[in-house]
């Protein structure tokens, strides 16, 4: 039996996992939606699933791992429009490109890795189970779900009806039955793409999507459902009313959410302009900073995968002066600097050890942190025992002892000889890497200049579209601010900043 636990967002506390079905696992993790290339962000819950699932087969598991892509949203159907192509070719470009980042990252593909447009059959299905328990209702050529139908809503995210609609921007629609239903169904509109249904041609909302890929590839109930924290809510607590509202089962039974990133202490948001692409981390940073998959991903298991973990120059730096001291041993334990006497008894505890440390700290909610740490360990240990005098059989078998544990982390798999050392990161402390030097992609576009009169004018209108509650025209504004490169800020004495 394993003793693996792992803290479920849905109670808050740390449980012993145990799968549904004895030495299977089966994991839903929410994809990219495809409409740009990947962030930082995407890179983090990337590597901490890969991890995960890495682990879970360590133990002996046998996962399946389902991990979707969302091929078809607004967002993509405004970018089409943006780059006057089909939205085909809008999803294509950047499925492309999320296969290079992941190659880029080493996190290895999904078991399985779906497209919402290939399972528009199984979304009609589960709507129209919705639709005959009156938990979803048609209006025109949308269908909505119904929340208060669903008594359980909030039961993930811990928050109550009343407290979600007094602070939701939510487009006032007279036709719904309460003002934070949601839409599962959406009526075509003129020249967008579309699919037959008995509601007459649409397509599907965001969140049942994944609610059908992950039923029709692991089941009505299933083990792990993870993604980042921001996805909670509303996307989370959407699959569940709709996924238990239809099946009348759970939905999943341990949910696992990472933590967000943040930019020199300040949340990481396309809004505020402030995002990395993970293709930008690798091509446009300075040469001396040497950032490759290992060093990202040290980066980003350093830090539990529940906190939140902030991205500087500094902690690149440091991640691979830590990765710099191990293959510095790794190093001489390959050349053969171990040469001492033949190895003792004593030896093998001391490695037995240290891989039942690394599997307790794993076995403690992922906690990498700490297996990173028995590992700093060891290396000292090891180093130590050079000193002394290490044969070159223990050498040989620590170094087996870091791979297999780096392997799980995806660490440690490149050859010691030919490992890269970073002098301007080790030799130079002091000097830094101007972050604000390397912008995110944009697409550019009629928009993109914009002058101060302009700006003004716009959040004046926003101004005005907030006192009468048109939160759609608000928010319409702030994205249209943001594409042109300008950042708003509320603040509490109702007046509104700006920045480009």
């Amino acid at each position: 039996m394993s003793a693996l636990k792992v803290f479920n967002t849905m109670t808050r506390r740390k449980e012993l996992f145990t799968p549904l079905r004895a030495g299977e696992v089966r994991m839903y993790v929410c994809g990219v939606t495809v409409y740009d290339e990947c962030h930082l962000g995407h890179a983090r819950s990337a590597v901490v699933f890969d991890v995960i699932r890495r682990y879970l087969e360590h133990l002996n598991f046998e996962v399946t791992f389902v991990k979707n892509f969302t091929d078809i949203d607004d967002k993509i159907i405004k970018r089409a429009e943006q780059q006057s192509v089909p939205w085909q070719a809008v999803t294509h470009r950047y499925i492309d490109a999320y296969y290079r980042d992941m190659e880029r990252l080493g996190v290895r593909p999904a078991t399985l890795e779906p497209k919402a447009t290939e399972h528009v059959h199984e979304i009609i299905t589960l709507v129209q189970a919705l639709m005959e328990k009156d938990i979803a209702y048609q209006v025109g050529a949308d269908v909505y779900f119904h929340i208060t139908a669903f008594p359980r809503y909030g039961a993930l995210s811990k928050r109550k009806l009343e407290e979600m609609q007094a602070g939701a921007r939510i487009e006032v629609d007279e036709r719904k039955r309460h003002p934070m239903d949601f839409a599962l169904w959406k009526g075509a509109k003129p020249g967008e793409p579309s699919w037959d249904s008995p509601w007459g041609a649409g397509r599907p909302g965001w969140h049942i999507e994944c609610s059908a890929m992950a039923i029709r590839h692991l089941g009505e109930t299933f083990d792990i459902h993870g993604g980042g924290e921001d996805l909670i809510f509303p996307h989370h607590e959407n699959e569940i009313a709709q996924s238990e509202g239809a099946t009348g089962k759970e939905f999943a039974r341990y949910w696992v959410h990472n933590g967000l990133v943040t930019i020199d202490q300040e949340k990481m948001s396309k809004s505020l302009g402030n995002f990395f692409m993970i293709r930008e981390i690798f091509e446009k940073f300075p040469a001396s900073a040497q950032v490759t998959a290992e060093v990202l991903r040290f980066f980003l298991l350093s830090t539990h995968y529940r906190s939140p973990i902030d991205f500087s120059d500094e902690a690149l730096r440091q991640a691979r002066a830590g990765l710099n001291n191990f293959y510095d041993l790794f190093k001489r334990l390959e050349e053969g600097s171990a040469k001492g006497p033949p190895g003792k008894a004593e030896w093998r505890k001391v490695l037995s050890r240290i891989a039942t440390g690394f599997d307790e700290a794993m076995d403690d909610d992922f906690n990498t942190p700490a297996a990173l740490a028995s590992l700093q360990k060891f290396r000292s240990q090891v180093n130590r025992r050079l000193q002394a005098g290490l044969s070159s059989s223990e050498g040989q078998e620590a170094l087996a002892v870091f791979r297999k544990c780096g392997q799980i982390l995806g660490l440690f798999q490149v050859r010691a000889l030919d490992w890269e050392f970073g002098q301007a990161v080790v030799e130079a402390p002091t000097a830094t890497l101007d972050l604000s030097a390397y912008s995110p992609t944009v697409v550019v576009s009629s928009k993109a200049s914009i002058d101060n009169s302009e700006i003004e004018r716009l959040i004046e209108e926003r101004q005005q579209a907030r006192a009468r509650k048109d939160w759609t025209r608000a928010d319409a504004i702030r994205q249209e601010l943001a594409e042109r490169g300008i950042a708003i800020e509320d603040r509490s004495d109702g007046s509104t900043s700006w920045k480009r």
